[in-house]
């Protein structure tokens, strides 16, 4: 997609989730609904401290491959914001 590692491209966390959604359904098909469940799916995209809890309240987005952000003090906002975003999903 574009919104992959590396482009600074952010996609929206609706996009992102009907992405993973589509390739946790294919999963499932394919390979099982226990697999598809059991299957942790990472956003590969830009992320940033701001989005992050909005990101990781997606139902179908696991976490996350943090690129160049991991190297900023923004990371911690990261890391913070996506513990909240996956709390709040359970």
């Amino acid at each position: 997609p574009v919104w992959a590692i590396g482009t600074g491209k952010t996609a929206t966390p609706e996009d992102a989730q009907e992405t993973h959604k589509i390739i946790r359904d294919w999963v499932s098909k394919t390979c099982g609904a226990a697999i598809a469940k059991d299957l942790r799916i990472q956003y590969g995209g830009s992320v940033k401290g701001a989005s992050a809890e909005k990101m990781a309240l997606q139902p179908d987005i696991d976490g996350f491959l943090v690129g160049g952000s991991s190297l900023k003090d923004d990371f911690l906002d990261i890391i913070a914001n996506a513990e909240k975003g996956l709390a709040a999903r359970k």
